[in-house]
């Protein structure tokens, strides 16, 4: 089967600010790997910073464009990478002192496993005041006019309704209908920290919540490769001495764990699945807050090192 034939997915997965420096940096290696450009894979899914990559990617950014983007290199088409850190910054802004979805709780209360345990966490937080402005100007660059097309190939751009608790995969027959830049917002937008993102008539957050990359979609799928990238797991970690750190590695292994049983689902398929998660020295250089863009260089090019290593592992 030539490469062109194969059907290809790609997974691109939750991680914050030095999750997307850490994907961009491995994504020449899949490139070439797969032997056509990432843009034309026949299923691309996004969940939060995943999403980002996964619009600049079927909008025709190639990698090495999109590292440029990530150190620096003017490119006035579209924001800079330094630009976003200006709606976030390291730290959440003080939220709105009211429940995050009183409505996902009572809906809960209703039926009680209806809603996912992490999903349902999430409406106990406060709601977030900081807004992606940023964001939304560079995937509405790259989109173009409003309300921008969607992509021609499949695409999926993962969020949590924050009434019902439920996923929703934007870009996917039978979902809401949403521009692509609200998709992506909605995708990022993390309870407590961020406002939610209205679309219709429905709040939407970060599809992390719900899961980390969200590969199970694939489950009833029929692919030959799925490469799935989740820069918030890691099965291999340091063993750092601060307890701060060491209960971040920890987290690290459980969302190892979970990443696996979703995995299993798509291998099932008879899909080959190669995963790639963050090892000691990736974990090194992204530290514990992925949202510390002073350290996005420092985790590319690590990611350009190690990606590669893992995939001719």
């Amino acid at each position: 089967m030539t490469t062109r034939n194969k059907r290809v997915a790609l997974v691109l997965g939750a991680g914050g600010t030095l999750g997307a420096a850490w994907m961009i940096g491995g994504l020449a290696a899949i490139q070439e790997r797969v032997g056509r450009p990432l843009g034309e894979a026949d299923t691309i899914i996004g969940t939060s910073a995943g999403s980002v990559v996964a619009a600049a990617l079927r909008h025709g950014l190639t990698p090495d464009q999109l590292i440029d983007h990530q150190l620096g290199v003017d490119n006035p088409a579209v924001p800079a990478a330094a630009d976003f850190e200006r709606d976030s910054g390291l730290h959440p802004s003080p939220p709105r002192l009211r429940l995050g979805s009183p409505r996902m709780l009572a809906t809960a209360v209703l039926a009680p496993h209806s809603v996912h345990p992490r999903v349902l966490a999430s409406a106990l937080l406060p709601e977030g005041r900081s807004e992606h402005r940023t964001l939304r100007q560079y995937v509405q660059a790259l989109a173009g006019a409003e309300p921008g097309p969607w992509p021609r190939h499949d695409t999926w751009i993962v969020g949590v309704d924050y009434e019902s608790g439920r996923r929703v995969v934007f870009g996917r027959p039978g979902s809401p209908p949403a521009p692509l830049p609200d998709a992506v917002v909605a995708s990022c937008s993390i309870p407590g920290w961020h406002r939610p993102v209205v679309i219709g008539d429905r709040r939407y957050v970060d599809g992390g919540v719900r899961s980390i990359t969200s590969v199970d979609l694939l489950r009833n799928q029929q692919y030959d490769e799925v490469y799935v990238l989740a820069p918030m797991a890691s099965s291999r970690t340091d063993r750092p001495w601060h307890p701060a750190t060491r209960a971040e590695r920890v987290l690290r292994q459980l969302l190892a764990v979970e990443l696996a049983r979703e995995v299993a689902k798509v291998a099932g398929t008879g899909a080959r699945v190669s995963v790639l998660t963050p090892g000691p020295a990736d974990l090194d250089a992204i530290g514990v807050n992925l949202m510390d863009g002073r350290r996005r260089a420092d985790v590319l090019r690590t990611a350009q090192t190690t990606i590669p290593a893992a995939l001719a592992a």
